[in-house]
């Protein structure tokens, strides 16, 4: 396991980062409903672009300690051997709980209860399907850049991915368990039921999987170069969104 102190830097920075990443989507969608409460599309278009900017700052601000904010990255990081078990699952608890304190925030912000539980149904084939589909690509985005040497260039590259994604998704690409999870607690636009929540996440993970065999026979010499690397390898040092 890393060092208490180095992983200590990277909670945080895990907690603090995907709460703003949450405060972005679930703020964004109710300013976007305000200001345009009869234009679905120009909601979306709001909601997209504020959610793709904000990934870029935050990910440019956090990358050097550790900038996932998504469980399946790190889990992908971990089925790489890149990260240890233990460190992975700290990490996701934070991810998770720093996703559900950045949408209270949000509520907040906006006048609104803390948490009220959405009654936004998400759920049918198209959208399971869309979920498989955004998380494969965006995980594909995030080591294709690494592995090519570009972690430079991960920001802008999964801040413009998430923002296409909105549009050509019929899910409006969540392609993150822990922002899944905390979208459920805001009854807004950005909301998702907490019925549809498990199916979701499922096929979150299921794109995930596929996008590890991508992976490994895309990028086989890279492969066995970072796992030599072990944690010094440039994907475990925060060059993840």
């Amino acid at each position: 396991m890393q060092s208490t102190p180095h992983l200590a830097r990277k909670v945080v920075a895990e907690l603090v980062g995907t709460a703003f990443l949450l405060m972005a989507v679930v703020g964004s969608g109710i300013m976007a409903t305000r200001l345009s409460p009869d234009d679905v599309g120009l909601q979306l278009l709001q909601n997209s672009v504020a959610t793709g900017a904000a990934l870029v700052a935050l990910i440019l601000a956090l990358q050097p300690v550790s900038a996932a904010f998504n469980p399946v990255v790190t889990l992908v990081e971990r089925a790489l051997g890149l990260i240890r078990t233990l460190d992975a699952a700290v990490l996701i608890a934070a991810q998770v709980v720093g996703g559900t304190v950045g949408v209270m925030l949000a509520n907040l912000m906006f006048d609104l209860d803390a948490v009220t539980l959405s009654t936004k149904e998400r759920a049918g084939t198209g959208l399971w399907i869309a979920e498989v589909i955004a998380t494969l690509g965006l995980v594909l985005i995030i080591f294709g850049s690494v592995r090519a040497d570009r972690s430079r260039t991960v920001a802008f590259a999964v801040g413009g991915y998430i923002t296409a994604a909105y549009w050509f998704t019929s899910s409006t690409s969540f392609a993150n368990p822990a922002v899944t999870i905390a979208r459920m607690f805001s009854d807004t636009f950005a909301g998702i039921a907490p019925a549809n929540v498990a199916m979701f996440i499922a096929m979150q993970l299921l794109g995930g999987a596929i996008a590890v065999v991508l992976v490994r026979v895309l990028y086989p010499e890279r492969q066995r170069a970072l796992v030599a690397a072990g944690d010094d390898a440039p994907a475990g040092d925060g060059a993840r969104p």
